[in-house]
């Protein structure tokens, strides 16, 4: 460990915005990872639970269903429940409402997809100070000093792989959270689509009652 400590001191004075670059990217991949944990969850069986009620004509307990589960699904249920209790427009309530949650969802990605870029920049730009520092011990001392030369070496080396490693990890978190929002922006499209149908069939269903007793 320290060794590996002792390695990375040796990449010059480029390693310290690179390594708050990693701190950055990590602290925002776990915040991430634990939204879109909670955000993900539970759809399937909220709906399954809010067409019961709804079944039922109890539309308040599917409400309630809603509030209690977190995440941008459910709110978004929960707005077009809102609006069907007063026979409002369901799917403009709803559609707001996404437009609301969907900001969230994308919430400091750009601060990975910034570090993805400026991380190998600071790798390089550790590579040509390490180069500069060689040919500077170069021209003073000549070939008379060659572990100077090859510590710049070495210091461009080590700069150049860790902003290399930093944003090849943050590329990965990256695109995966990317999938991550198109997965729920799906999700919100599919169950609100879902509500607005079983809502629109349960209104129906008391018109056609009278036209079946007519007939």
């Amino acid at each position: 460990m320290f060794e590996f400590v002792g390695l990375l001191s040796k990449g010059g004075p480029v390693m310290v915005p690179l390594l708050a670059c990693s701190l950055i990217s990590l602290a925002v991949i776990i915040e991430r990872a634990i939204a879109f944990r909670k955000a993900g969850t539970g759809t399937e069986s909220l709906m399954q639970i809010i067409r019961q009620r709804c079944c039922r004509g109890d539309g308040q307990e599917a409400l309630a269903a809603c509030e209690r589960t977190p995440g941008p699904v459910a709110a978004v249920l929960a707005s077009g429940l809102r609006e069907a209790g007063h026979n409002g427009r369901i799917v403009e309530a709803m559609e707001e409402q996404a437009l609301t949650e969907l900001p969230e969802l994308t919430r400091r990605l750009s601060v990975l997809d910034t570090i993805v870029t400026v991380a190998p920049l600071l790798g390089l730009l550790g590579t040509v100070w390490g180069m500069i520092n060689s040919f500077h011990v170069l021209a003073r001392a000549g070939v008379s000093r060659p572990s100077g030369i090859t510590d710049g070496i070495a210091e461009a080396l080590i700069a150049t792989a860790t902003g290399l490693v930093i944003a090849i990890f943050t590329l990965v978190a990256y695109n995966y959270f990317q999938d991550k929002v198109k997965h729920i922006t799906g999700e919100i499209e599919m169950r609100a689509t879902q509500l607005s149908n079983l809502v629109s069939r349960q209104s129906e269903e008391p018109a056609r009652a009278p036209a079946a007793q007519r007939a």
